[in-house]
């Protein structure tokens, strides 16, 4: 999906309600209630604001962690909100002018950003834990080969468990967890993710072209399918005819 800055044009006062959007589309929101402003505090101060670079939120929704990465001194003009939502678009267009926000697509991260400049730190609210674990293994890998060794990735989630898996890390990536913030509904959790000392983050064009693979590899096997099946109803077609050929006819 190609990258579209978001221009402020509802009235104030017209926000979406994040219950609603949770209702229409559970999956790609993830929760039924805007982050806390603890948790909000908690994951802004992962970020350097005097790290030269853009800082990138994912999902921001109604903007809790944008007001307080603002706080935490990131400079607006250095701030990107990319948000698949038009509604929370609108509604972050009005509540933060002059942050630029991207409506665009956080799962295809280099093509989103493209042209924007270097990365210093992401910060995802994205509700990782709903999608299979090689996507979100691929989500970190394209971030740090947008920001490079002195990066940072940001997520919270509500689960027990890391939303990229310590095993997925292993020798590429580190990967630290915060203290439960129990003063969130529901309690959730903060990890931090690093590029581990001796790993190098691959480059973008590797990451596209490994993309490319692996959706042709799936077209492949889904036309393999189609076609196993239409030649099990073939074969199963040319049985029954040569049953039909080998019974006597019928005498009158």
């Amino acid at each position: 999906m190609m990258q579209r800055t978001v221009r402020p044009r509802s009235k104030p006062g017209s926000e979406p309600n994040f219950l609603l959007r949770f209702l229409d589309n559970p999956r790609r929101t993830g929760a039924v209630a805007p982050s806390s402003p603890f948790l909000a505090r908690e994951m802004a101060r992962a970020v350097d604001p005097r790290k030269p670079g853009l800082v990138v939120e994912l999902g921001p929704g109604t903007g809790p962690v944008t007001k307080a990465l603002l706080a935490r001194g990131v400079p607006r003009e250095r701030l990107v909100l990319v948000e698949f939502d038009p509604q929370f678009c609108k509604s972050l267009a009005l509540r933060f002018p002059r942050v630029r926000i991207v409506r665009g697509d956080a799962y295809s991260l280099a093509q989103t950003l493209e042209g924007l400049g270097p990365v210093a730190a992401v910060v995802s609210s994205l509700p990782l834990l709903n999608e299979p674990p090689t996507r979100r293994q691929r989500l970190l890998e394209e971030a740090f080969a947008l920001m490079g060794p002195g990066g940072v990735f940001v997520q919270f989630t509500y689960g027990l468990t890391a939303p990229v898996s310590r095993e997925a890390c292993a020798g590429r990536f580190v990967a630290a967890r915060g203290a439960p913030i129990w003063r969130n509904l529901p309690p959730a959790s903060v990890w931090t993710y690093g590029l581990a000392a001796e790993a190098r983050p691959r480059p973008v064009k590797i990451m596209k072209l490994k993309d490319h693979a692996e959706r042709l590899s799936a077209k492949i096997k889904a036309t393999e399918t189609m076609i196993g099946k239409q030649s099990d109803k073939v074969i199963d077609l040319l049985k029954r005819e040569v049953a039909a050929l080998k019974r006597p006819p019928r005498s009158r």
